[in-house]
């Protein structure tokens, strides 16, 4: 047998496999659950690259948006995409987080990109607590309710007569 046929034997072989697993679903579960990699790797690699001296600190705002962006995909694939009703305010703190990192390790760290930062993460929190408060805070409002009617029904004042 010549290293001819046996490289085509090992080709041959590699294609079968890859068509087999293709039937099976491997690479259309692979697809389905961790497609966010193609978003999360992209923004890892932006950042090792800076950090490498690289690229210019500008890259570190679509590295952080990237990444951010790449784990919340990737918890909704995960966890569900009804968690994304709580996570969608954590879109505009990619651009924070972004921002941040440029502020941080750019040379001549522009305050612009400071106050960017720190205004978009204000409005993440706020979006994010009234999210909270809307989704989960009825029960609490339902529980205090609760409670408050009980002690009206329970609670003995002490009569003066």
């Amino acid at each position: 047998m010549t290293n001819k046929q046996q490289g085509l034997g090992i080709g041959i072989l590699f294609v079968g496999i890859v068509i087999l697993l293709g039937k099976l679903g491997v690479f259309n579960f692979i697809g389905e659950v961790f497609w966010p990699l193609f978003i999360l790797i992209p923004g890892i690699l932006l950042q090792f690259l800076y950090f490498s001296r690289v690229l210019p600190a500008g890259i570190l705002i679509p590295a952080g948006i990237l990444t951010t962006y790449g784990l919340i995909f990737l918890i909704c694939n995960l966890a569900g995409w009804e968690s994304l009703q709580y996570l969608w305010p954590f879109f505009i703190f990619g651009v924070a987080v972004g921002m941040y990192e440029y502020y941080v390790y750019s040379q001549d760290r522009p305050h612009s990109a400071y106050i960017a930062s720190l205004i978009l993460t204000i409005i993440t929190v706020v979006f994010l607590a009234a999210t909270l408060l809307w989704t989960i805070g009825i029960y609490f409002i339902a529980i205090g309710l609760i409670v408050v009617g009980l002690v009206l029904v329970f609670w003995k004042r002490k009569s003066k007569w």
